[in-house]
């Protein structure tokens, strides 16, 4: 797998199966799919602040898949590499040092995601 298709196979299988959990109707499932969709919105936080924190969480929660998602947002809404690099010293103050594989992780996925854009642009 080369490291660009790691984000287009991490899209493509999020994609897929968000769909699959939705065909299933399972109404509190479904409920928190909508709750977390309705979390990361503009509120007394805007969204793209929400996103910083939700990376920092799953920094500290160490779930790469999440770490991902919540990148990829980021990236699209702005946040420089400065800033993120900030956010993940706080998730490793916050989680210590278990944090560092998570992080060596979050650091190659911004690489990827500031590569794909730099091809797009």
């Amino acid at each position: 797998m080369t490291q660009q298709s790691r984000l287009e196979q991490f899209r493509a299988y999020r994609a897929r199966m968000n769909q699959r959990l939705g065909q299933i109707g399972h109404r509190e499932i479904n409920r928190f799919f909508a709750l977390d969709s309705a979390t990361y919105r503009d509120g007394a936080l805007d969204a793209r602040t929400k996103e910083l924190l939700g990376l920092v969480a799953s920094l500290v929660l160490r779930c790469n898949d999440c770490v991902d998602y919540h990148l990829d947002r980021c990236v699209a809404l702005g946040w420089s590499d400065a800033e993120l690099y900030d956010a993940m010293q706080v998730a490793l103050m916050v989680g210590g040092s278990i944090v560092i594989p998570h992080l060596r992780h979050a650091v190659e996925t911004l690489d990827l995601l500031r590569a794909e854009r730099h091809e797009r642009d």
